[in-house]
């Protein structure tokens, strides 16, 4: 009927009025997601409801971002745990090569090649004022 004020919730004529209440989707799943959030303390990690699938995105420096996912949480931690493993291995591997440039190890082409300006000229004297 047009005109008449109405309450919030379902509407029907000659019932009594009953609430909508809230639904949570995927509550076990965000539940997980939540869990794992916590334990790993260098990850965010979240679920997405719209793909059903867990993400997580590391929260260290490195010259891109790392994001992983899976379709469940416990493939989801073996992929962090790669990744984790996978940064351990090229940091220990770029130290030992710095380590051996020091040491007089291999050394880059490129600063031989490259001319190198200095502002004073060797065997040149500065004139006194």
């Amino acid at each position: 009927m047009i005109g008449l004020p109405r309450r919030c919730g379902r509407h029907r004529d000659g019932q009594p009025y009953t609430p909508v209440y809230r639904r949570v989707w995927d509550g076990p799943a965000r539940a997980e997601a939540e869990r794992l959030d916590q334990t790993w303390a260098n990850w965010t990690v979240l679920y997405s409801l719209g793909r059903r699938s867990f993400y997580a995105v590391a929260a260290w420096d490195g010259p891109r971002p790392v994001m992983v996912e899976d379709a469940t949480a416990d493939g989801l931690e073996q992929r962090m745990h790669e990744a984790e493993t996978t940064r351990m291995i090229r940091i220990r591997t770029e130290a030992e090569s710095l380590a051996t440039n020091r040491r007089g190890g291999s050394h880059s082409q490129v600063s031989a090649a490259a001319p190198s300006y200095s502002p004073h000229r060797p065997g040149r004297r500065r004139r006194a004022a």
